[in-house]
């Protein structure tokens, strides 16, 4: 499989919606599914999140019975929207768990070195009391979270593993040479978005708050990176390609739309926390800079709120773990050097055995065969 130089332009607004033989979740469905949302705008308790589908394991749907409601009304986390287009979408639940188990993964990994690395610290907040804060940490963690429903579910279409999507019907890439067949089976992003946006943006859309409120505007954040997330996948999908030919000549290739590795999409995510926009509510109820000297976000940057706070020290207030015990790399400078990563508390020093392969040898044929050899390493710990 190889990349081809060609990519697609940028999404303008959002995805059209192609025609395709394929039933999706298009006309009276999702129109219902609309319904079902506008009807609700009690606000809804943060304590729990659709992010919990990732910890708590899920049926395959063909364990499901048919008809059977309960499946949905026992899943935790689920705003009564998201309740509904579960009623409507059962099937789709398995692959939501699986893109917001993705999604905290990345999170983790991409925070492993940082003061605040991500923690998940029960099966239904996830995060805890961490994510009412306003902060650029939650900024990142809504983005990726529904950037993982995207992947997940764009290749769920793919896999056929969806009654209501299969590969995606993008058109053909304008730059895409003429001798080159369009048409393999590519993930389907187009309706792995719009299944995201529905699915995702439901808890905050069925709320109603007073305008110009904090509650709005952490509502707004919410939306604004939710859609970040989702567009950082649509952005990174790109064409793959595959050769034929007699012996390896690639005289023919076949291409289709393929996502980018998550990882790729984390990174992305992570340049885009690095650089988000400090914002307020105003009168009339939007999201304005703090600072009128920077550039307007687009809808594929991230937005805060609220100030972070540092992670040092444990606070059951504001849901942070601190530092202490969290290992420290004496010799770095960066975050997670022991003098920044331990807030100048100090740390504590000790051996450990690691144990890695090593003397590897190739033996014709087939195979590798390797020694255990062990080390001891110092480590460091913050106090």
């Amino acid at each position: 499989m190889q990349g081809a130089p060609c990519r697609r332009p940028p999404p303008r607004g959002l995805p059209q919606r192609r025609r395709r033989p394929q039933p999706t979740m298009t006309g009276p469905r999702l129109a219902l599914a609309a319904a079902l949302l506008c009807s609700c705008t009690s606000p809804v308790a943060d304590a729990n999140s659709w992010w919990s589908l990732a910890m708590n394991p899920i049926q395959r749907p063909e364990m499901y019975i048919i008809g059977a409601q309960p499946v949905c009304s026992q899943l935790p986390g689920l705003s009564p929207g998201q309740r509904k287009l579960c009623q409507l979408y059962q099937e789709h639940m398995v692959f939501i768990g699986e893109g917001a188990r993705s999604a905290i993964k990345e999170c983790q990994y991409q925070f492993r070195q940082r003061r605040w690395n991500c923690s998940t610290v029960d099966n239904t907040s996830v995060f805890g009391r961490v994510m009412k804060i306003g902060s650029r940490e939650t900024a990142f963690t809504y983005a990726v979270s529904a950037a993982g429903v995207v992947n997940a579910i764009s290749r769920a279409c793919r896999e056929g593993e969806l009654s209501s999507c299969g590969c995606s019907r993008t058109a053909r890439p304008k730059d895409l040479p003429r001798d080159w067949l369009w048409g393999g089976c590519g993930d389907n992003v187009e309706y792995g978005y719009r299944f995201a946006k529905e699915f995702v943006d439901a808890k905050e859309r069925e709320k109603n708050y007073v305008r110009g409120s904090e509650e709005q505007a952490r509502m707004l954040m919410n939306l604004q990176n939710n859609e970040a997330g989702r567009r950082a996948v649509y952005k990174l999908a790109d064409v793959a390609c595959k050769c034929h030919g007699v012996s390896g000549s690639c005289s023919l290739k076949t291409c289709w739309l393929q996502l980018a590795d998550f990882r790729k999409v984390g990174d992305l995510l992570k340049e885009k926390y690095d650089s988000a926009a400090a914002m307020r509510i105003s009168r009339k109820g939007k999201l304005e800079l703090v600072n009128n000297r920077f550039n307007m976000p687009t809808q594929e940057d991230l937005v805060y709120v609220d100030p972070s706070p540092d992670y040092c020290l444990r606070n059951e207030t504001t849901g942070s773990l601190g530092t202490q015990g969290r290992l420290c790399n004496k010799t770095s400078e960066g975050m997670d050097g022991c003098e920044l990563m331990c807030c100048g508390r100090g740390y504590d020093q000790f051996k450990s055995v690691q144990v890695e392969r090593c003397h590897c040898k190739f033996h014709w044929c087939c195979y590798v065969k390797c020694k255990k050899c062990t080390e001891i390493v110092d480590q460091y710990v913050c106090k």
